[in-house]
């Protein structure tokens, strides 16, 4: 669990990298509504699955831990 969180989160900042280089060419209206409408809420939900992950790892490491 702690390597697939940890590989979503790196996979993420490189896209946001990307997003930000694509903002430098595409500055209209159209570039806000998509980011808008599609990077920040895809942002933020990586952003909650990746905590969400590391707090399962936590409880199957200590379930793991208790079960020995």
């Amino acid at each position: 669990m702690k390597g697939s969180s940890a590989r979503l989160g790196g996979i993420t900042k490189e896209l946001r990298a990307q997003w930000l280089d694509t903002k430098s060419y595409w500055r209209d209206a159209q570039c806000e509504e998509f980011e808008h409408r599609y990077m920040e809420e895809l942002f933020a939900s990586v952003d909650r699955a990746v905590t969400v992950m590391e707090q399962l790892d936590k409880l199957l490491t200590k379930i793991k831990q208790d079960c020995e």
